[in-house]
């Protein structure tokens, strides 16, 4: 959900949400490009590199931000159309994006027409959050907020429950191989309970950007929450205790000791990941605003399209992936009709470029992305009074 009002505070949210998008295509780069990526998980400390690391653990900050903002713009919208008006369009959009994530998502991730698998990720997870926050912004703000605290902050008790039903898997414990419904597998990536808390904490705090908060208190606000996340991070990662289901440890050296302190759980998101990633995030909120650049007027176009960007960014890395396997001696095939996650394609064992190709490719994506969202950003400034249907993209 993107906020249209032109405001100076408004162009924070989308600039924040502009950085975390370029950060995400890293990601998905990664995916097709990388070498490493095809034989160990990149925060894997026993056969990682510290470049290797951080090019993943940055893009840690796309999904729980991303969701904190939307719940920001939810209340925005609320300000501007109503309760009513709010819940209709969470629901609706929640649904559109459940749709989107399986027939859609999906198969630009594998181009299988056949859909072999189904994967419910970051998209599945807005969906589910945002139906279900069309339901809570109804109950008081008292009993909103304990519940928004409530499953940030205490579905780590979940943890010891272990359960392969796809209800257990929905909502807390993420399943990439037990669902398979005839010729379809069913991948669970993002269980929704910790995402919807985001959310509802998102929505919780938008009444910092309404009109009556002048943006010096906001930005006390913004950084008391974003300084309180970080050293609450550090001092329930510093004893060990709760947080997080895979505790730190001493390493090799003091660098990646330090890696192994940041090596947080992102399925799902436990509340150390939580908070090490939406701390940051609220001390940029509270920092940039301010009068756009040169260098944040152009970042900011794709913060103010960000599912465009997402819809079209995936077929266009997934595109170059296939040339770049024809180049390296490999058929097309082996990246069409995936019927798994790509990096998991035993076809696919010795494709693979360097890091600092990764990082070309993905400059170069951004930059070739970058007029084509520029142009749908236009577009729908110019047409979302009449063309109700660019709200839902």
């Amino acid at each position: 959900m993107e906020i249209t009002n032109k405001s100076r505070r408004i162009e924070s949210i989308d600039l924040v949400r502009g950085i975390i998008i370029i950060l995400m295509a890293l990601d998905h780069t990664r995916d097709y490009f990388h070498q490493y990526s095809y034989l160990h998980e990149p925060t894997d400390l026993q056969h990682t590199s510290v470049s290797i690391f951080f090019t993943r653990w940055i893009t840690h900050f796309c999904a729980p931000s991303f969701m904190l903002l939307s719940g920001v713009s939810a209340y925005l919208y609320q300000t501007k159309k109503g309760k009513k008006a709010l819940s209709y369009f969470l629901f609706t959009r929640g649904l559109w994006l459940l749709f989107l994530e399986l027939f859609y998502v999906s198969l630009m991730w594998t181009f299988n027409p056949t859909y072999p698998s189904f994967f419910l990720q970051a998209i599945w997870g807005f969906g589910a959050s945002m139906i279900t926050l069309a339901v809570l912004i109804h109950l008081p703000k008292p009993v909103l907020v304990s519940i928004g605290l409530l499953l940030v902050f205490g579905h780590n008790l979940l943890d010891p429950i272990h359960n392969s039903s796809l209800i257990w898997a929905l909502l807390h414990q993420p399943n990439f191989t037990d669902f398979q419904f005839g010729h379809t597998q069913l991948m669970v990536a993002y269980p929704a309970l910790p995402y919807i808390g985001i959310i509802v904490l998102g929505y919780s705090i938008g009444h910092i950007y309404s009109a009556q908060v002048d943006p010096a208190t906001r930005k006390k606000w913004l950084r008391n929450y974003g300084l309180g996340a970080i050293a609450l991070f550090i001092l329930l990662r510093s004893i060990n205790i709760y947080g997080d289901p895979s505790p730190w440890s001493k390493q090799k050296d003091l660098l990646f000791s330090i890696l192994s302190f940041l090596n947080t759980t992102k399925y799902p998101p436990s509340l150390l990941y939580t908070l090490m990633t939406l701390g940051p995030v609220l001390l940029l909120l509270a920092y940039l605003e301010r009068p756009l650049n040169s260098i944040t007027s152009k970042i900011i176009v794709f913060g103010r399209v960000p599912m465009f960007f997402y819809l079209v960014h995936i077929p266009f890395i997934h595109g170059l992936g296939i040339l770049a396997a024809m180049f390296s001696g490999f058929k097309a095939s082996v990246m069409v009709n995936l019927t798994v996650w790509v990096t998991a394609n035993p076809q696919l064992q010795g494709y693979g470029f360097s890091l600092p190709v990764v990082y070309v490719i993905w400059i170069l994506v951004i930059l070739v992305l970058y007029p084509l969202c520029n142009w749908f950003g236009q577009y729908k400034q110019a047409h979302q009074q009449t063309r109700k249907w660019l709200s839902y993209i």
